[in-house]
């Protein structure tokens, strides 16, 4: 009999074991919660969902068991509180917080990610106080009777931007750390990706085999790829479009020559309040050998005319008409307007997505 029983506690053991390599654990307590129901979120390449709920205990603690394919970023939410977490079959995670606590503070033991995603949100969130503080001022001066909001506005964008630049770096440095923690990704994703494309494409490829099967990392490295042949660095691709006044625009007219391709629309408010900056610095560089194509993404061929005329936009202008599907817009991989790519006589990008101060500082240094 002892022969037999030893045989099956020993399967049994293993099992049990196997079984717990295949899923993840969170313990949780959470003191002075705002409801009794605990929600389990699950993050995928496009948005987070709710995965499963339980009530918490008489002694306020709750117990989630999962399964997941591969490492993953989950919340733990409570009323309107939420808190990151990363985990992957194995883990056996212990989560404490108190929501009377004003700074969100908890504990997490159990993934090393978790707590290095805990680490990152602790670096956003002190730019999120110094950005609230910033609004709430400038919300209190637009206020006021007989103000000038644009001068109130002109004020404190500097320190915004700022911090915004400051926090970017911070992010920057996190993910550089981080390279090998799926926390360094989720990290990299709250980088401005028009702004530090260059950055994301490198960073995309040194991902490798790295986070395998992880939906948001899979898309994400799609996206840079496609990316890529129009970073800078890279020979833009040719292309012929339909002019406004009916000639076709081909992009080889243009080699040997300094070109700013300049992706816009009529409809597009910031790319109209971006126009007479752009044709303040044609007027001054276009005697230097500075090109523009305008690209627009308009469908209708009279309110484009229209804003060719009233902006004073007198350099070349195409379009297919077809918003965001256009070939050469789709080709370019413009996903928000202005876009910008600058192409020097060798038709190789060294620059792309700047305006305002950014574009005229660069031509000044091009066009010296």
């Amino acid at each position: 009999m002892r022969k037999i029983i030893v045989p099956v506690l020993a399967a049994i053991t293993f099992f049990s074991a196997c079984s717990d390599k295949n899923t993840f654990k969170i313990e949780g307590q959470i003191e002075h919660p705002a409801q009794q129901k605990v929600f389990l979120l699950e993050a995928d390449s496009t948005n987070v969902r709710v995965i499963d709920s339980v009530q918490l205990s008489e002694q306020n603690k709750f117990v989630f068991k999962k399964s997941t394919p591969f490492a993953n970023l989950y919340k733990i939410k409570n009323g309107d509180q939420e808190f990151d977490l990363i985990a992957e079959n194995g883990n056996d995670i212990d989560f404490k917080t108190d929501l009377a606590d004003p700074n969100h503070n908890y504990t997490v033991t159990g993934s090393g990610d978790s707590e290095k995603i805990k680490a990152y949100n602790r670096i956003s969130n002190i730019y999120t106080v110094k950005n609230t503080k910033l609004a709430n001022q400038y919300q209190a001066e637009a206020g006021a009777k007989g103000v000038n909001q644009d001068s109130v506005l002109k004020k404190y964008l500097p320190s915004f931007e700022k911090n915004m630049a400051d926090l970017s770096n911070e992010i920057l440095n996190f993910v550089d750390k981080n390279k090998n923690s799926l926390a360094g990704f989720y990290a990299a994703m709250a980088l401005d990706q028009m702004k530090y494309e260059k950055e994301l494409v490198a960073y995309a490829d040194g991902l490798g085999d790295k986070f395998k099967g992880n939906q948001a990392v899979e898309q994400f490295k799609k996206h840079m790829a496609l990316l890529k042949p129009v970073s800078v660095g890279h020979v833009a691709p040719d292309f012929s479009i339909p002019g406004i006044d009916g000639k076709t625009i081909k992009l080889s007219d243009y080699k040997g020559k300094y070109v700013m391709l300049d992706f816009w629309a009529s409809w597009c408010v910031p790319c109209r309040k971006e126009n007479p900056n752009v044709v303040k610095l044609y007027q001054q560089y276009h005697p230097k050998g500075l090109n523009i194509v305008g690209i627009s993404l308009d469908e209708n061929k009279d309110a484009w005319q229209k804003a060719v005329n009233d902006d004073h936009l007198t350099w070349a202008h195409g379009s297919e008409l077809q918003n965001f599907n256009g070939p050469v817009v789709q080709r370019y991989q413009v996903q928000a307007i202005p876009s910008n790519f600058i192409l020097d006589p060798n038709g190789n990008i060294v620059a792309k997505n700047i305006t305002g101060n950014d574009l005229a500082a660069f031509f000044a240094k091009t066009f010296k």
